[in-house]
């Protein structure tokens, strides 16, 4: 029994949950050396000349000759203007902070709008700190773990962590020069049990904080019949002692800065999210130290992006904002996206195109993108079918290619899943039409539930429509 709950408190800690979102399949901006886009790539399809514009930015962003400009991704809707920045935040990499906000937010936060785009603009800009560490650097020899029979008998509420607190064992580092064993504590067991390391691997350790970080696989064990995969980085054996004092760069962002500044809690702020309001003189210290920072070559300043959906959701007070903001020295790209043709400013009588005041469009790089064709629907639907892990048969996928043609792709999209459920009720293995057209039946798109309503609005409270408006007409309302 003891040996069946340890075992079950080891799965615990190695099992990851993902979760399937509407772009989870987007790796990128799908663009080779040259920055032309291929027809499909990355989870990317169609799109050609707004995702190779949207590479010029990526490239612009990369050398540093961007920020404090901004782009509009403008288009209809289901044209994947979200799923461009999502490739463009993939390309971008880890270090280069990513903020998202969606438009309508501004106005449910428990805050002023200015300080929640003041706190968006500071989170898209990351500082790269520079600082010298104890490091012990070199290939894992030999790795030993101890569980004493103890551990799997513990009371079943007994959290992973004090599970991994009864553990020892013993590490055996190696350079080219020396070799020495190390005795292994509960934290250390755990941090090395998460990232994986086994005999053979390059490892740095940070004797003050305990991290360890794998730098590769040694390239004296790249003849070993080990199984690896496609990204596995070969290096060399490290030279010289094992313990030495190296330069470590940490990344943070200036809005992580904040909090910790300017909560009693300090950086336990930045896990329960009540931020509140940050006073402008927190934010004014904080810049000034940066600033010294950078004069003494401990920081570097990285310009991020930040992306902001239904940017027409926005009044004429945030646009105002938005204007002076981009003046700043350490603003970020700012890409912001809409699905509004000619429409009223928020906040005003005026009407502007994508309800964006004139003075602001003239900053922006505009990016449009187009309804895909029949053939780039498919290819979609095929690709959501293998992040789904859905198996359908090539009739059902054309059936539902034709559904996403006539109705639209994100009513296509949606009913992959659920088609399947269906599938699954029947104790099949493979979604066939006879699925499709079951939850087609079963759920409206928007035309037929428009019909629907025409049909039986009488019947409805509060029914606005006109009796004498067509069908036609009632789509516009």
């Amino acid at each position: 029994m003891a040996a069946e709950l340890k075992k079950l408190s080891e799965s615990r800690d190695l099992t990851r949950i993902e979760r399937i979102g509407a772009h989870s399949h987007i790796r990128g901006l799908g663009l080779d050396s040259s920055l032309e886009a291929r027809a499909v790539s990355e989870g990317m399809v169609g799109q050609q000349p707004a995702r190779k514009a949207a590479g010029l930015i990526l490239q612009l962003i990369k050398e540093g000759k961007i920020a404090g400009r901004a782009v509009l991704l403008a288009g209809q809707p289901g044209t994947g203007k979200t799923a461009i920045a999502m490739g463009l935040a993939k390309s971008l990499g880890e270090e280069t902070p990513f903020a998202t906000l969606s438009g309508s937010e501004l106005f449910s936060l428990e805050m002023s709008k200015t300080e929640a785009l003041t706190q968006a603009f500071r989170r898209a800009i990351g500082v790269r700190i520079k600082e010298e560490a104890e490091i012990i650097e070199g290939e894992v020899v030999e790795i030993t773990i101890d569980r004493p029979v103890g551990v799997g008998a513990s009371a079943s509420g007994s959290s992973s962590s004090a599970s991994a607190g009864g553990k020892t064992g013993k590490l055996t580092l190696k350079t080219t020069d020396m070799e020495t064993l190390y005795e292994l504590g509960g934290k250390m067991i755990e941090a090395l049990t998460k990232e994986k390391v086994q005999s053979g691997d390059v490892i740095a350790l940070d004797k003050a904080s305990g991290k360890v970080t794998k730098l590769g696989r040694s390239i004296g064990r790249s003849r070993d019949y080990d199984a690896v995969g496609p990204h596995t980085k070969f290096v060399r054996c490290p030279e010289g002692e094992l313990q030495k004092r190296k330069e470590v760069v940490h990344c943070v962002t200036l809005h992580e800065i904040d909090v910790i500044n300017s909560r009693t809690q300090g950086f336990l702020a930045l896990f329960t999210g009540d931020t509140g309001e940050i006073r402008a003189e927190v934010r004014e210290q904080i810049d000034t130290k940066v600033a010294e920072w950078r004069e003494e070559g401990k920081a570097d300043i990285v310009p991020g992006v930040l992306f902001i959906d239904e940017v027409h959701m926005l009044d004429i007070e945030c646009f105002s904002f938005l204007n002076r903001a981009l003046e700043n020295e350490m603003a970020p790209i700012l890409v912001i996206a809409t699905n509004r043709g000619i429409t009223t400013i928020r906040g005003t009588n005026y009407r502007s195109p994508h309800g964006i005041p004139a003075d602001f469009l003239d900053r922006l790089l505009i990016i449009s993108t187009q309804p895909y064709t029949e053939e780039e629907i498919h290819k979609i639907i095929e690709i959501r079918c293998d992040e789904e892990e859905v198996e359908m048969s090539k009739d059902s996928k054309v059936l539902l290619t034709k559904i996403g043609t006539e109705t639209s792709l994100r009513y296509a999209i949606h009913l992959i899943t659920v088609a399947a459920l269906a599938c699954q009720k029947r104790r099949g293995k493979v979604v066939e039409m006879e699925d499709i057209s079951r939850v087609y039946s079963l759920f409206l798109d928007v035309k037929r539930s428009t019909q629907y309503l025409m049909e039986f609005q009488s019947q409805y409270m509060f029914s606005e429509v006109p009796g004498g408006v067509d069908d036609e007409d009632a789509m516009h309302l």
